[in-house]
């Protein structure tokens, strides 16, 4: 069976001759001339059919600002189209592997592998009890494209997808090629660069469009794919719980964004259930044309008939109305309360669903008596699709996670204890977990939230946040937002400081109720050493303990990978997070205390990212309780739910990893590592460590980071609404870890992803270790395996030749002495890559191989023209134009930013 009519080379030749009719079109022939000289020139160096770059260099030298500008919008504009047949391929091959069974990775799978195990049912069900799947999207600033420009591209996306699964007449695929030509006509005169910084309104609808487009759509379509796969393999019935939540940092992350006002959260949690409700309230509509049954054909059952009864006594005058319309199908009048239920929630009117779980336990009663009038085909197809999404969206659509950072609340503290004539500033530590602990045990407040006159701004806004914050838990619900995340979290008062704040404004009232997850955010190495510190303090205090207990038992707890690496570099960031990983696993099971991870992860491979799924697998088992909470940030967010196919497709995938390392964990809680491997990971990864800081502390760097990339660019580029860098301070180490890694990756030259294993690895082998050592581990452990690969991804992703152009803009000097080193260690890096993994080239699979060489000639030009308009002292408005494009161009050919 042919599913599809099409193939990638196919997409990318025609959208390619698509894109230069239409530069011809909209500019002149002499401008597709140059483009067309320049692209054939990249090529032909690529090949090797040219001995250098200089026909590139003398096209760009000769172009006007007008031309630059064409050049840099036709490059950037081809990417955009041919990430979209990418994307077109890669549906296909998930349709062709679903339709062949071969699709690796997928819910079916991990069930079969359980099977294959000789599981019985009730293990399979403890298995799935232990899973939660929390992926959490965040506003940080690393998409680069605008809102225009992605809503235009998802409709040459489906307009190639027609193309593709629709058999269409001659007629009719002309007319969708008409459209397409006028798609990309309009793109072409669409201007790629923002004009104005995105407001956080702006990064919350942005959130909100995949929940409610995508999300909404197809998370019982993963559900149903592991029922069915549950099915086929166990003889017994197995329950399958809750395995997703979706959770939302755009609208409440206030750390560093002065942007994210009271005001904005509560328009947030307002405008996401006003989304919400409306959908439910489509769903049971169609319910209510499916289920017309007749009272005298069925039998409703005591528990439909006894909340039917319930509901109209709540809603008399729209039970009549239902009794009316619908005399003698009671599925269709309960449907009709229902719905009416839904409209009425957070109403000044009577009769609306105090909670989600209302609303599912009416939709469950229509269930189990679809099931008990032989109607299960109807509750399968019509009535548990719905249970999933509700149990999954509830009303909040997404839960929102406040954070702010420590020294926030810190500092509001000390202020308003002041007026008391309490000096908290000058309490050691013992002293103010001491302090902290009594206040939030005793009944009488010590400060009141409401009562801000006379304290600065900074302390009204924490105070006002907590006020705040009790009175959306009661408008909206307390699990529409319920976490608190701490970030640069060194101390056990750090957190105590938020559970005091909370008590404070009646967000906790110990013991019994805690309305919030207090989550601290360890990424500084001086958190992650103090962990047992910061943790066992905690667990053993009074106050601390009866707030955990109300939120039964769970801890989260926070990892940093991006400033994490962006202080130790790539190897030493990876490998402390796994050990502290591990020590967090211990310190939590010492106080028998369920912990629950949270990866603070980028899109990026320096900042955590990489695929979901070997991450996840990669694991050290002892962390593994089967709840796992992660970030997705930018450009990561486009490209894994922008599509249908592909966002169940990465649900899929999250889940099969999740089962399989859950019940790995279950079989052997604590992982066996062989001691030789131990020792020559920690010995690479301190000598990696000591070689990145040594680069970072060199003199000059900073300079020398400042000239060779494009960070000033950067931090201008109207990407998110949160400032690129913490302070005026121009320092490594005050600048933000997304613009850090952009500027990298714009410059070819991607050091947080692979600098020091060159020198950390030839220590280990210099001290007496084996190469063979090496070889093992990469064959035999997967945590070390993933971080390899994703080190090599960001080794054949880094063009040496590419950023010496950017180098060649700093002093002689400062070339000689940085830029020297980091092509050492590159070509060093690559060559010890090569001897651990037996590979003769960098790439591990085939068609990322192919990816990278249909990309790279593309990009190149972008990046010459960048070097170009970097180099010069004085822009026009229209070059700085251009070369804000040049860095979208860039980040879409290299399908990443920060």
């Amino acid at each position: 069976m042919e599913l599809h009519a099409r193939e990638v080379n196919q997409d990318v030749r025609e959208l390619g001759t698509l894109l230069g009719e239409i530069i011809t079109e909209q500019t002149s022939k002499e401008a597709f001339d140059i483009v067309e000289r320049i692209r054939n020139a990249a090529i032909a160096y690529r090949r090797g059919e040219a001995d250098d770059r200089a026909v590139i260099h003398e096209t760009l030298d000769s172009l006007s600002p007008e031309q630059e500008d064409v050049v840099a919008r036709a490059f950037t504009t081809y990417f955009e189209l041919i990430n979209l047949a990418e994307e077109r391929q890669r549906v296909r091959e998930i349709r062709e592997g679903a339709q062949e069974g071969t699709l690796d990775d997928s819910v079916r799978e991990a069930v079969e592998e359980l099977a294959e195990r000789d599981l019985d049912a009730e293990t399979v069900e403890r298995v799935l009890d232990d899973v939660l799947i929390q992926p959490t999207f965040t506003a940080h600033p690393t998409e680069a494209r605008r809102k225009t420009v992605k809503a235009k591209l998802r409709s040459v996306s489906m307009h190639l997808e027609k193309l593709d699964e629709v058999r269409l007449t001659d007629h009719e695929e002309a007319d969708v090629q008409r459209e397409l030509e006028a798609e990309v006509t309009s793109l072409w005169q669409t201007p790629q660069v923002r004009d104005r910084r995105p407001e956080v309104t702006d990064e919350a609808l942005n959130v909100q469009w995949y929940m409610e487009n995508v999300l909404f759509e197809v998370i019982s379509e993963v559900y149903d794919a592991l029922e069915r796969a549950v099915d086929d393999e166990f003889d017994e019935e197995v329950d399958v719980p809750k395995l997703y939540e979706f959770r939302s940092w755009a609208g409440s992350d206030r750390d560093g964004n002065p942007f994210v006002t009271p005001e904005v959260t509560e328009e947030t949690l307002d405008r996401q259930q006003s989304v919400a409700l409306p959908l439910y309230r489509d769903r049971l509509k169609t319910l209510s044309g499916v289920l017309s049954q007749d009272a005298s054909q069925i039998d409703a059952g005591e528990r439909l008939e006894k909340r039917l009864e319930n509901h109209r006594e709540r809603l008399p005058g729209v039970a009549a109305e239902a009794e009316d319309r619908y005399p003698d199908e009671p599925y269709r009048q309960k449907l009709k309360l229902m719905r009416e239920s839904v409209l009425r929630v957070n109403d000044v009117r009577s009769g609306g669903y105090e909670s989600p779980e209302e609303l599912l336990a009416d939709i469950d009663a229509i269930a189990e008596s679809l099931r008990a009038n032989g109607a299960e085909s109807i509750a399968e197809a019509y009535v548990d699709p719905l249970t999933r999404t509700v149990d999954t969206f509830g009303f909040a659509l997404a839960s929102l996670d406040l954070r702010d950072h420590r020294a926030k609340h810190t500092n509001a503290i000390a202020e308003a204890v002041d007026e008391d004539g309490i000096d908290y500033d000058g309490m050691s530590e013992d002293e103010r977990v001491d302090f902290l602990t009594e206040a939030i045990l005793q009944d009488r407040p010590v400060i009141d939230v409401e009562d801000r006159d006379g304290f600065s701004d900074e302390t009204q806004r924490v105070l006002r946040r907590f006020e705040k914050t009790a009175d959306w838990q009661r408008e909206y619900g307390v699990d529409a937002i319920d976490t608190y995340c701490i970030s640069w979290c060194e101390e056990a008062s750090h957190v105590l400081e938020v559970l005091f704040l909370g008590d404070q404004a009646g967000i906790v009232d110990l013991p019994g109720y805690c309305g919030l997850d207090i989550v601290p955010l360890l990424e500084s190495k001086y958190a992650l050493d103090g962990a047992r510190r910061i943790m066992g303090t905690l667990f053993e205090n009074d106050a601390y303990q009866q707030a955990l207990q109300a939120r039964g038992g769970v801890q989260e707890i926070m990892l940093g990978y991006s400033d994490s690496n962006k202080e130790n570099g790539f190897l030493a960031a990876n490998w402390s997070l796994f050990r502290n990983q591990r020590r967090l696993a211990n310190i939590t099971d010492d106080y028998d205390v369920e912990m629950r991870l949270f990866h603070g992860r980028g899109g990026s491979i320096s900042r955590g990212g990489g695929p979901m799924n070997d991450a996840m697998l990669a694991l050290p088992n002892e962390t593994v309780s089967g709840q796992i909470k992660f970030t997705e940030q930018g450009e990561t967010i486009s490209e894994k739910y922008a599509n249908r196919r592909i966002a169940e497709r990465n649900l899929e995938q999250m889940l099969n990893a999740q089962v399989r390392a859950r019940h790995n964990a279950m079989e052997q809680p604590e992982e066996d590592l062989p001691e030789e491997w131990v020792e020559a990971i920690s010995t690479a990864a301190e000598a990696a460590r000591e070689a990145y800081v040594d680069l970072l502390e060199t003199d000059g760097f900073v300079d020398f980071f400042e000239t060779a990339t494009p960070i000033t660019v950067i931090e201008n580029l109207n990407m998110g609404s949160r400032p690129a860098s913490r302070s005026e301070d121009r320092s490594v180490d005050d600048l933000r870890a997304i613009p850090w890694v952009f500027s990298w990756t714009q410059a070819r030259c991607i050091i947080p992803g692979w600098y020091g294993l060159a020198t950390g690895f030839q220590a280990y082998l210099d001290d007496g270790g084996d190469i063979e050592v090496l070889q093992e581990m990469y064959d035999e452990w997967l945590y070390f395996q993933t971080i390899l690969d994703n080190a090599t991804l960001a080794l054949a992703r880094s063009e040496m030749e590419i950023a010496e152009q950017y180098a060649n803009l700093a002093d002689e000097d400062l070339q000689d002495r940085i830029f020297a080193d980091i092509r050492g260690e590159y070509e060093g890096a690559v060559d010890v890559v090569q001897s651990i993994t037996g590979r003769e080239t960098l790439i591990k699979r085939d068609w990322l191989e192919e990816n990278l060489e249909r990309r790279n000639p593309y990009v190149d030009p972008l990046n010459l023209l960048q070097v170009r308009l970097l180099s010069q002292s004085h822009l026009t408005e229209e070059e700085r134009r251009t070369l804000r494009l040049t860095v979208q161009g860039i980040a879409a050919g290299m399908k990443n930013t920060g």
